[in-house]
């Protein structure tokens, strides 16, 4: 009887182990990415040393603003306002108060009148104007004395850009290019 009993056992484990492998062939896994399988990718992103695309990034110089540089700036503030004969503020401001109230903003007292302001200061020959240098116009036809001041705030390919306040366009910066205004020049001084 015992045997038996171990034979029924013995039978029974061949059973189950011929049951086991006929199942791991039949189940069939499940996927859940459909019928075409993908193909998987890492992406890992490089270190900043490693990048071969990374440019070194470049150190911002500090930019020193000259004295004649912060005088402009003020001026520039100032763009678009309407003329005003005798004018020195946002309001309206003439070609001479202009001058007056961007330098005496920085500490440098100017004349208040244009030709005043050209008798201050040393002479420079046109070729040799910088910026912040002042420059002089007669626009009157028969006019004996200087009237108009502007003052310089680029000199490129030789090319002078002032900022003045036009009685027709107000402040604005002008070319010593256009006709008007090389025609009418008289000459250049340095207050700085």
């Amino acid at each position: 009887m015992g045997n038996r009993k171990a034979l029924q056992l013995y039978k029974f484990g061949y059973f189950l182990l011929a049951l086991l492998l006929a199942s791991c062939g039949a189940v069939k896994k499940k996927t859940t990415y459909g019928t075409t399988p993908r193909e998987r990718t890492v992406s890992v992103a490089p270190s900043k040393e490693d990048s071969p695309n990374r440019t070194p990034r470049k150190r911002k110089e500090k930019v020193v603003l000259t004295p004649a540089d912060h005088i402009i700036n003020t001026a520039l503030t100032y763009s678009g306002t309407r003329y005003k004969y005798g004018g020195t503020t946002k309001k309206g401001m003439d070609c001479s108060g202009l001058l007056y109230v961007s330098f005496g903003k920085h500490d440098v007292q100017l004349p208040r009148v244009s030709y005043v302001m050209a008798e201050k200061g040393k002479r420079v020959r046109i070729n040799k104007v910088e910026k912040g240098d002042l420059l002089f116009f007669k626009t009157k036809k028969r006019g004996r004395r200087i009237n108009h001041v502007g003052m310089v705030v680029s000199v490129a390919d030789d090319e002078i850009k002032f900022i003045h306040a036009s009685t027709s366009r107000g402040v604005i910066v002008s070319s010593l290019r256009e006709g008007f205004w090389n025609n009418a020049f008289v000459k250049a001084t340095r207050v700085l």
